[in-house]
């Protein structure tokens, strides 16, 4: 919680169908994350925007590439000191004084199965069609590239031979409810040490 008492604000970023949002919002209804989402970004008209809505959550759909400065305005005219990515897929750039504010959450043990284009199903296809034995999440924080940045936390699960996308990506997923309100949760608090590309959990 912040020094005038009120709770960190994020402004939470979305492409799709905004399960990882509602996700964070039960999250914080619960108590195990102690923040408030300001606002929601959506890339496009989509089902995230409109639970978004549904929660009156304020949202804004701005498509293409967001200018840092114009993001910088969204952000402080909404008190949200936090980006948190939550299956957005475009390109983001990062506004000044956010470099270690941004966070995303992939759904591969970085850095395999990440850049440009590999979101959702194609991740867990590519999982599948490389052999791998595990796979999970990661969560970072965001830099210039795509599924890159210093990892935070990663949570690791098994690759089953009768695997799907499906199968595997709602496993995943299960690894992700529990993991990113945790690892936002220690970012905030100021529960972690970055030290260039890697970061360090202050127990």
């Amino acid at each position: 919680m912040s020094r005038d008492g009120t709770r960190p604000g994020l402004a939470v970023l979305i492409s799709g169908g905004g399960r990882t949002l509602l996700n964070l919002v039960e999250a914080i209804d619960e108590g195990s994350l102690d923040a408030e989402v300001r606002l929601v970004i959506a890339s496009k008209p989509c089902l995230g925007a409109e639970r978004a809505r549904a929660r009156r959550l304020p949202v804004l759909v701005v498509p293409g590439v967001i200018e840092p400065d114009v993001l910088a305005r969204m952000l402080a005219d909404h008190s949200a000191q936090w980006m948190v990515l939550a299956g957005y897929v475009k390109y983001l750039k990062i506004p000044n004084g956010f470099a270690e504010r941004a966070i995303n959450i992939h759904p591969s043990l970085l850095p395999a199965f990440g850049g440009r284009g590999m979101y959702g199903e194609r991740v867990h296809r590519a999982v599948i069609d490389a052999g791998c034995k595990i796979s999970g999440c990661t969560v970072h924080l965001v830099d210039s590239e795509f599924d890159h940045g210093p990892i935070v936390a990663q949570r690791a699960c098994e690759v089953r031979d009768d695997d799907t996308p499906e199968s595997l990506g709602a496993r995943v997923f299960e690894l992700e409810r529990a993991l990113y309100p945790w690892a936002i949760s220690k970012l905030i608090s100021g529960a972690v040490s970055i030290e260039g590309p890697r970061t360090r959990i202050i127990v």
